[in-house]
């Protein structure tokens, strides 16, 4: 496997893309009482493309996972929501209808024997599938097989495709993750690491499969910034917003990372819509998708939420 850093390395500044800006644009006021995980896709749903929001949270004393899917008739999104408490053993494999613009979806979902690593979504040995018109059109988790058998619906024509993945995660210095960078391979594990404190200068690390990709000294003067590393070949930029873990109170706001594959897009005063994965463009409202719009669709980035405790 390639795994290498690009030269190209420099500070957030008022003149990047809207992707860069955003790091500063979408900030959270209040810290998150659980750990979420959640990701957008596109589906072809009862004729029309429609975004389907994933979101699995976890604390303490409750473990859910919610799936939403957009209207295209109304400003509104239908949610089935499924509580996976761990003394319910019995909810952990289930099925539920629900209707959206008078279309029946079905949700099946098994998450006996589903494998964690430290976040609120599986990481293997688990299947959730959405079912519309006899075809399985969003299917999560490794369990593909048993999906197919129980649900008794064939594929659908075009899968599934993830805008974005947004992710909480609580730490002291650690903060890890997981994402595709290219939806037909495998995961990636991202892990960030910071020194904020002690004798030495702040310091951060951001490695991908184990390898240290980035690596920030003084990073009082470059809590902001950007960089494109290569994975596996495939170019992956990165933007890091990290002010509030140096110069706001702990646990009052977060740090901010950014993972886009792709080559940073040059500046043009005429910038295709389509071409960039700005939050707020990936969950806006589905009306009317067509086939046209799907294959232009944004490309995968990821949002990690970075939270630090004492």
């Amino acid at each position: 496997m390639a795994y290498r850093v690009t030269t190209r390395s420099h500070s957030v500044s008022s003149s990047q893309t809207p992707l860069a800006q955003k790091l500063t644009a979408d900030p959270i006021t209040q810290k998150v009482a659980q750990s979420t995980v959640s990701c957008v896709y596109q589906a072809h749903i009862a004729c029309f493309w429609r975004n389907v929001t994933i979101l699995w949270s976890k604390n303490l004393m409750n473990h859910s996972l919610s799936i939403s899917v957009d209207s295209v008739e109304r400003e509104q999104a239908y949610t089935c929501k499924i509580d996976l408490k761990p003394w319910h053993f019995w909810a952990k494999k289930g099925y539920k209808t629900f209707e959206i613009d008078g279309n029946q979806l079905e949700a099946y979902w098994d998450l006996r024997s589903a494998k964690f690593s430290g976040s609120p979504e599986p990481c293997s040995d688990y299947y959730v599938a959405l079912v519309s018109e006899e075809e399985v059109v969003l299917l999560l988790g490794d369990y593909k097989k048993k999906a197919y058998k129980r649900t008794k619906s064939r594929p659908a024509l075009v899968d599934a495709l993830m805008f974005y993945k947004k992710e909480h995660v609580f730490g002291k210095k650690s903060f890890s993750t997981r994402a595709k960078f290219d939806q037909r391979k495998r995961d990636h594990d991202i892990v960030v690491e910071s020194s904020t404190s002690g004798p030495r200068d702040p310091e951060m690390w951001i490695s991908i499969d184990g390898i240290v990709l980035i690596h920030i000294k003084n990073l009082q003067w470059k809590f902001r910034g950007n960089q494109t590393v290569l994975v596996n070949k495939q170019p992956v930029q990165v933007f890091w917003d990290v002010h509030s873990w140096l110069f706001c109170v702990p646990g009052s706001s977060h740090g901010l990372f950014i993972f886009k594959p792709g080559e940073p897009e040059e500046d043009s005063d005429t910038e295709d819509n389509n071409s960039r994965c700005d939050e707020s463009d990936c969950s806006a409202n589905s009306r009317y998708y067509s086939t046209q719009s799907y294959s232009k669709a944004s490309k995968f980035c990821l949002f990690l939420y970075a939270w630090k405790i004492e």
